[in-house]
């Protein structure tokens, strides 16, 4: 008989939670598929009238830098290493695959596909930051465009989109704030660089890397951090403030502009961490509130992969006083050709080869170009309705709070704790993240360090649906319920993973247990064996 299978995914008009179990393959590395004489790719033996041609390419690298031996790259067929890569990615979640609200802070959000298959044309993909200018007109005359863009968008004069991640444009800006005082020749005397715990800790780490020592600063009850606690903070010795608005509580500072007034009363710069953008796109401006510099992550913000770290982009932006710091070279145009500009004798430098992913800056500009300066807005606005309505459902789940700022509305995201649930039953965040992972979800804590008790932040960006926060909200309720009724079964989890529970922590800090490449394996294993 027929069968309505729709009664196997709804309960009284309700979906219900979906049925999911990981693949599994217990695949080796690649290396250890290595087969002698297997063969993928067979490369033909260059013409004779090449090799004339072109004559001893080996003449032109030095001896030092010339190979011995040929490269122990794994030696497989085309079809097992297609095989072990797919093999790889079912054993992975990712945006494309589950609901990946639990990612807060790093605006995990849709990635047009349209957008991907633009950056693999030919014209883009083959080209080579080496090549002439004069080859190059149509990316450099798009890295010119989106730079109007972000002025646009930020307020601020001019950007450099050398920076490879997020990250890397915080130390680029700190570099310029510190390029900037040793121009006024106070480098020596400016030292310190104040921000907040809830701003990115990249801030902190930052100024840290460019020589600063780092003054926190903690928020008062409703969230902010607290005026008065800056103006003590402020000296002669301040080069500066680095902060995140809204911070990664999702709480947005509405006091911001009166924080940058007390740094520039004291000679010092303001420094707008931007990686929270999503929620205040086409809504407040880093230059309106009197910021200095600023930074976005095109990575998150502008919907390309993010790409755990790389390929990434950090696009850094500046006031026309700062503009002579940026990193070399930028972007120009002469009213006839695009051009690389490295006649910029105060600049920092480069903080890496060449000026940027240009494939990132692409499907960025893409994205913004497609959505215009409304449908930019928008996403802001879809992003802060999604986000305080799943603000609202998890409020309702027993165990869950949100500190700081109750009752009122937060911007993009929300760090959560389980502080209640955990004194309750003994079930922490790591706990329920954990178990999230029988489900198919993603979940995190949060940065560190955890200030906020039991934390996991998240973040539903303007990507998902409401049934899509629904099923991720009843996901944790789901496991709520179970921390109470059978708090072993979270205790266990993962049950449908790939993996288990790591019990040793132990092992992932002490670097004698492990190896990141399979040669410092291999060396590790023989010291082992000598011992």
């Amino acid at each position: 008989m027929t069968q309505d299978i729709r009664n196997y995914r709804i309960t009284e008009g309700k979906p219900n939670l979906r049925r999911f179990h990981q693949a599994r393959w217990d695949e080796p590395i690649i290396f250890e598929l290595n087969q002698p004489g297997q063969r993928g790719v067979l490369l033909p033996r260059a013409a004779a009238e090449i090799k004339e041609e072109v004559g001893d390419v080996l003449a032109s690298i030095p001896e030092m830098m010339r190979r011995k031996q040929h490269p122990a790259l794994p030696e497989i067929s085309q079809a097992q290493v297609l095989r072990h890569y797919l093999r790889l990615s079912q054993e992975n979640l990712g945006a494309d695959l589950n609901v990946d609200i639990g990612q807060g802070t790093c605006t995990m959000k849709y990635n047009p596909k349209v957008n991907e298959q633009l950056a693999r044309l030919p014209g883009i993909a083959e080209i080579h930051p080496l090549q002439d200018e004069k080859t190059v007109q149509g990316i450099l005359e798009i890295m010119y465009r989106f730079e109007a863009v972000l002025k646009e968008i930020s307020g601020m004069d001019r950007f450099s989109f050398q920076s490879q991640a997020g990250s890397q444009s915080i130390y680029t800006c700190a570099a310029i704030m510190r390029a900037y005082h040793q121009a006024n020749g106070e480098a020596d005397q400016r030292d310190e660089v104040i921000t907040t715990i809830f701003s990115h800790p990249s801030n902190a780490a930052c100024a840290k890397v460019a020589g600063y020592k780092v003054i926190t600063l903690y928020p008062e009850s409703n969230g902010y951090p607290d005026l008065d606690a800056l103006k003590a903070a402020v000296s002669e010795r301040t080069a500066g403030l680095m902060i995140a608005n809204p911070e990664d509580t999702g709480i947005f500072n509405p006091y911001i502009a009166d924080f940058v007034n007390v740094i520039h009363e004291a000679g010092g710069l303001s420094f707008y961490d931007q990686a929270n953008a999503n929620g205040i796109l086409g809504i407040t401006r880093a230059r309106d509130a009197g910021f200095d510099m600023c930074h976005f992550n095109l990575h998150k913000t502008f919907a390309t992969p993010h790409g755990c770290g790389g390929p990434g982009g950090g696009a850094a932006g500046v006031s026309e006083e700062l503009a002579k710091f940026l990193p070399t070279p930028v972007v120009g145009f002469d009213g006839k050709k695009y051009f690389l500009d490295y006649e910029r004798p105060e600049s920092i430098g480069k903080v890496r080869s060449f000026y940027g992913v240009a494939p990132v800056v692409l499907k960025a500009y893409a994205w913004a170009m497609s959505l215009g300066a409304d449908g930019l807005r928008e996403v802001a606005e879809v992003a802060v309705l999604n986000n305080n309505y799943l603000l609202k459902k998890m409020l309702e789940i027993p165990g869950v709070s949100a500190p700081y700022a109750e009752g009122k509305h937060r911007i993009e995201q929300v760090r959560y704790s389980w502080q209640e649930l955990y004194e309750d039953t003994g079930i922490s965040s790591e706990d329920i993240g954990l178990r999230a992972a029988d489900f198919g979800l993603h979940y995190w804590t949060s940065h560190h360090p955890f200030v906020v008790p039991e934390p996991n932040t998240l973040e539903p960006t303007e990507s998902y649906t409401k049934d899509e926060i629904d099923e991720y909200v009843g996901v944790l309720r789901k496991i709520a319920e179970e921390a109470r009724t059978n708090p072993d079964l979270v205790k266990s989890a993962p049950h449908n993973s790939t993996i288990h529970r790591i019990d040793d922590h132990d092992t992932l800090d002490n670097p004698e247990k492990w190896a990141v490449t399979w040669r410092a394996y291999q060396r590790k294993l023989k010291q082992n064996k000598n011992r």
